[in-house]
């Protein structure tokens, strides 16, 4: 039998109706979050934005209390960046991941590994800083220059469950490294994690090609395409195998999407190699910078349409009609109300 090709159209609307960007939810904060397989928070109010755009009646204070809580936590995983996960989807997260090498080599894990236990000991009393750390490791390893020991405080942070202290997580918080220790979380196999992982990543995402898998996560294609074998497969228009999850929903390509806006390095524009989806290339080379910032979005008929900073001042960045422009203006007088 012949596998189905989707336009971009119906990617887009795909994409869409799973990151829960075709109609607000009535959804719990932590059923959110573990939806979209983690938030972006490397801007600390990236998550908030963007669990407004797509839960009915989200309040920031809710997630406040449950980053207060530690039900969601702030690790460094997908791509070696910063993201909101929750407590109880952690060890899934910290299993796929365990054995990537993000910013540094194996001889900078070898050393790492070795220092564990002194480092959790710095933050035995309360959040540590990252010149605290940097500082200690330089001691421990007066042979190495400082790069080296930076790289070293990468695998250390990931193996001694340094996370991102609570309190950078908060709406108020201006971007800081400071951390504090968790548990260690309970073994999950690493083929099953990432297992789950992927299949959740098509979920939320999909459907999408192994590049865009490897895209997302960080991790080479070897590492996760057996976790592939038996999912439905469709054909992009390139002629690419795209993979999904069973049952997973596919709007019709003229389904109506709402206006949306999406805050700084929001995964609707990341978390694909081939980013036309919901960007095209021209808009990407403005969106994206090349130090890597990315700009917070508006998405008009499902596509990014412009940029907006500040109390939600929007510059569109494409041709728009009087009733799209007038839909802009409507759900940035939202948005600005909620930002007060």
């Amino acid at each position: 039998m012949r596998e189905r090709t989707l336009t971009l159209r119906e990617l887009n609307r795909a994409t869409l109706a799973r990151q829960l960007l075709l109609e607000r939810r009535r959804i719990s904060v932590l059923a959110a979050i573990e939806r979209l397989v983690g938030m972006q928070a490397q801007w600390p109010p990236a998550p908030y934005v963007g669990l407004w755009s797509r839960v009915d009646g989200f309040r920031r204070r809710t997630l406040e209390r449950a980053l207060e809580r530690a039900d969601v936590l702030k690790p460094t995983v997908m791509r070696g960046t910063l993201h909101l996960v929750t407590a109880r989807d952690y060890p899934v997260f910290y299993s796929a991941f365990e054995e990537m090498l993000t910013w540094f080599g194996p001889q900078h894990l070898e050393r790492a590994v070795a220092s564990l236990d002194d480092v959790r000991a710095l933050s035995r009393d309360g959040p540590v800083s990252h010149a605290e750390l940097l500082a200690h490791l330089r001691s421990a390893h007066p042979d190495l220059p400082e790069n080296d020991c930076r790289r070293i405080l990468l695998a250390v942070r990931r193996h001694a469950h340094l996370l991102n202290a609570r309190e950078t997580a908060m709406w108020t918080t201006r971007p800081t490294a400071t951390y504090e220790p968790f548990d260690e979380p309970v073994a999950v196999d690493v083929t099953t994690a990432r297992t789950e992982l992927v299949h959740r990543y098509l979920r939320a995402f999909g459907p999408a090609t192994k590049a865009d898998v490897a895209a997302w996560s960080g991790l080479r294609v070897r590492d996760f395409e057996h976790t592939l074998d038996g999912l439905p497969n469709y054909r992009n228009e390139a002629g690419k195998t795209l993979y999904d999850a069973p049952r997973a929903p596919l709007p019709a390509a003229e389904t109506r999407a709402p206006v949306r806006f999406l805050p700084k390095w929001d995964n609707v524009v990341l978390a694909f190699a081939d980013r036309r989806r919901t960007i095209s290339d021209e808009l990407r080379k403005i969106v994206i910078g090349k130090n890597g910032d990315v700009a917070a979005t508006v998405l008009v008929d499902g596509f990014v349409a412009g940029t907006w900073s500040g109390a939600a001042k929007v510059e569109l960045l494409v041709p728009l009609t009087r009733t799209q422009k007038a839909e802009v203006a409507d759900e940035a007088s939202r948005l600005e109300a909620w930002l007060r």
